[in-house]
């Protein structure tokens, strides 16, 4: 096991600490449901409803509606995903991704009922056969196919984002399918801009939706490229270091210029992309397991693919990229003196971060350890040195569930008020695997925490 520093080396050059946004999540929804209300306005302003009374009219209309709010949903989906610290700091990347997810298939829906029912409107209206239509405002009709490409990649995109799909594709072919949302949302951007009803006589309008573009690709050039390499270029990072700490287990140490200027929190991620081999483009999320001092980064990588394990060994001086700081599991989120944190297997990592960083007074902070096996337990070293010098209270549980050492399940609501019996009163953090999370996260509330003071982020034990 790797020592902890002393805690003297600790306050020598400390990283800022990243800055608090002065934006509230009301007033993002407020935002995004402004747009839509404007949005809505607009359509009714160019004669949505005029129509709607004639043969087709309806579908039309229908369509008409599903295309507008399919644009905007695929812009918010840029905007949720573009690394935005403000972003970030109100609902972390976790939720973000969840939302985006979600979002993705609502923009799929809506483009399909768009074409669907763009496509038979105008059969009606024409009194023709609706394959006939469809051939006709495929081979006629200004931008339609590219409009149409770019409605077929958003399906794909759809189709490979599905967990069982998912699971079938390799992180290079999802990422790849990914990346074309991008030329998707080029091409119907141009449709809907040079040639739809509500774009070609009203400058303002114009005006509008191309802002609303603007926006979205300035936050993805700051934030997912521009801020990245700023980054990197002032700090050059690079592996110092590699630490087998447990079968399967091994910590990485990165170096680099200036680190003492990187803000940064214990609890956060980052993205990082090891130059080396077919590394290079495959991003990996890691939490520091170690506070920020400064002088290195620490993040441990246990070994549950090809990727990882291949980590295990990677070469000291290898060059490193590193996309961050991401996440809210910080103790910017604490609103309690007292506080547990609640670890399971490798999600010890960020709470390890936490637990040397968190200013407390003996007795305050609780850490209840969760593994599988003792040859699991990682860091025991250094969270017995932090519960002596820092007074932190440890309860390891060690076993399988049934087993003579744990019949019951520990971390349920009685186990967690045995162990911690005021933990109705604090703060909790918890790390580990996504089961574990949520059936935690369930036995606090339970036990009368709410959810305000429950700090879990599934991306964080990454």
């Amino acid at each position: 096991m790797t020592a902890v520093a002393p805690p003297t080396a600790r306050r020598l050059g400390l990283p800022p600490l990243p800055r608090i946004w002065p934006v509230r999540a009301v007033d993002v929804a407020w935002v995004i449901g402004l747009n839509a209300v404007v949005i809505g306005a607009m359509w009714l302003r160019h004669g949505g409803l005029d129509e709607i009374g004639s043969v087709g009219g309806l579908q039309v209309a229908i369509g008409q509606v599903a295309g507008l709010y399919a644009a905007y949903l695929a812009l918010l989906q840029l905007v949720l995903m573009s690394r935005s610290p403000w972003l970030d700091q109100l609902f972390g990347m976790d939720r973000l991704a969840w939302a985006h997810r979600w979002l993705g298939f609502a923009t799929v829906w809506l483009i399909v009922i768009h074409g669907v029912f763009t496509v038979v409107g105008y059969a009606l209206g024409d009194g023709t056969g609706v394959l006939d239509e469809l051939w006709k405002i495929l081979t006629t009709y200004a931008w339609v196919l590219p409009a149409t490409i770019g409605a077929v990649l958003f399906v794909a995109i759809g189709l490979t984002s599905m967990r069982a799909v998912r699971a079938r594709l390799s992180y290079e072919t999802w990422f790849l399918v990914h990346l074309l949302a991008y030329a998707a949302i080029a091409l119907g951007f141009l449709h809907q801009l040079l040639v739809g009803a509500d774009f070609m006589h009203d400058p303002l309008a114009r005006v509008y939706w191309t802002a609303l573009y603007v926006v979205a690709a300035a936050l993805i050039l700051v934030f997912r490229f521009g801020q990245p390499i700023a980054v990197n270029l002032r700090h050059r990072f690079s592996v110092a270091r590699v630490v087998r700490e447990a079968p399967g287990l091994t910590s990485i140490y990165l170096a680099g210029r200036d680190l003492d200027r990187l803000p940064v929190r214990s609890g956060q991620y980052f993205t990082f992309r090891f130059l080396t081999g077919r590394e290079w483009w495959h991003g990996h999320p890691f939490s520091l397991s170690s506070a920020p001092n400064g002088r290195w980064l620490r993040i441990t990588v246990k070994a549950l693919g090809d990727d990882t394990r291949r980590l295990q060994s990677i070469p000291v001086g290898t060059r490193v990229l590193v996309e961050g700081p991401y996440g809210t599991m910080t103790g910017a989120r604490r609103s309690r003196r007292k506080v547990a944190l609640i670890a399971g297997g490798i999600g010890i990592a960020p709470l390890r971060a936490l637990l040397e960083a968190l200013p407390a007074r003996p007795g305050e902070l609780v850490l209840v350890y969760r593994a599988r096996a003792e040859r699991h337990v990682i860091f025991r070293d250094e969270i017995e040195l932090l519960a002596r010098t820092r007074g932190v209270i440890v309860h390891y549980l060690v076993g399988r569930r049934g087993s003579p050492e744990l019949p019951r399940d520990p971390l349920d609501a009685d186990g967690l008020e045995w162990l911690v019996p005021d933990i109705a009163g604090r703060d909790v953090y918890v790390c580990g695997p996504i089961p574990m999370i949520e059936r935690v996260t369930a036995a606090l509330r339970e036990v009368g925490v709410p959810a305000r003071r429950i700090h879990a982020e599934r991306f964080a034990f990454m």
